[in-house]
């Protein structure tokens, strides 16, 4: 009895041995559902949260286990540079994040545009009777000197420190949060009052209230931008899966804006709103999913 069992543990303990070099036999580029894990970082902006959440239920459904960190851009920069996260969907090029890709861009690789016809600018409600950056000195006191911000290490803040300077504005700056300065604005505009904020499009707010830019004849702000996926470097490489899916990840005006209403309407489920959209949309998520012929390459 007593050698049976030895027989019978020894046979266990081989098999048990055996396992992983089992396990670790799959074809190039595939991974281990224990293997399987993805770590996004985001910034508290509305197309990223949209974005960011939206991605993840997709990968929880495709085996992933997902990490999301939240912090300010350039902590989140640092974070990607250092490895300690793997992907980034809202970085904007060429101007808005162009510093900290210049500082970091050797230690990232850009895996997909996710979004085309991007702008950032200084945004007011269309009632403002000014059209330019160049005509707020002149009505300063409209603004009460100021101009409504987000987080401070935004590139939008730098860029809008910039227009200060070369405008010549006598205005504070004022850092808050991205949903403290759309409170804000929904205040002002609930009162018809002027205000001037940071904004960028795509942006929820631009379908609740009539926004416009102000024209920037300096160019300090650029032109049309990009929306990019940012990885660490070597993260394609890692995974070959996840990188094709953010390299066919793409989203039109109306489909970002529908899905950041959704979530911006969904208080703290946002959870529960991505999936709610992502079933209505299934057709577009297969399509972002990689096939099979793809990964055989």
């Amino acid at each position: 009895m007593f050698r049976k069992l030895s027989l019978s543990l020894a046979v266990l303990l081989a098999i048990a041995i055996l396992m992983p070099g089992c396990q670790g036999s799959g074809k190039k580029g595939e991974k281990s559902a224990k293997e399987k894990t993805l770590t996004m970082a985001y910034v508290n902006w509305a197309e990223g949260i949209a974005m960011t959440y939206l991605t993840k239920a997709i990968f929880e459904d495709q085996g992933y286990t997902v990490t999301l960190k939240n912090a300010d851009v350039a902590p989140v920069f640092a974070a990607l540079a250092r490895g300690d996260a793997d992907v980034f969907m809202d970085t904007w090029l060429p101007v808005t994040h162009k510093t900290y890709m210049d500082e970091y861009g050797d230690k990232l690789e850009v895996l997909g545009t996710n979004y085309k016809g991007a702008r950032i600018g200084l945004v007011v409600p269309t009632y403002v009777e000014i059209n330019s950056i160049d005509q707020m000195n002149g009505v300063k006191d409209r603004f009460n000197g100021d101009i409504v911000g987000i987080d401070a290490g935004a590139g939008i803040m730098k860029t809008t420190d910039k227009a200060i300077q070369e405008y010549d504005l006598d205005y504070t700056l004022q850092a808050s949060s991205e949903a403290a300065m759309v409170a804000s604005l929904r205040r002002h505009v609930k009162n018809n009052e002027w205000i001037v904020v940071t904004g960028w499009a795509p942006h929820y707010m631009f379908a609740r209230y009539d926004l416009k830019f102000l024209d920037d004849p300096k160019g300090v702000y650029g032109s049309e931008e990009v929306i990019k996926t940012t990885a660490t470097k070597g993260f394609s490489e890692k995974d070959p899966y996840a990188a094709k899916y953010f390299a066919n990840f793409s989203m039109t005006d109306k489909q970002l804006g529908d899905l950041m209403g959704v979530v911006a309407d969904a208080g703290n489920d946002t959870e529960g709103a991505v999936r709610g959209w992502m079933k209505k949309h299934m057709d577009l998520v297969n399509s972002w999913l990689p096939k099979k012929e793809e990964m055989s390459e």
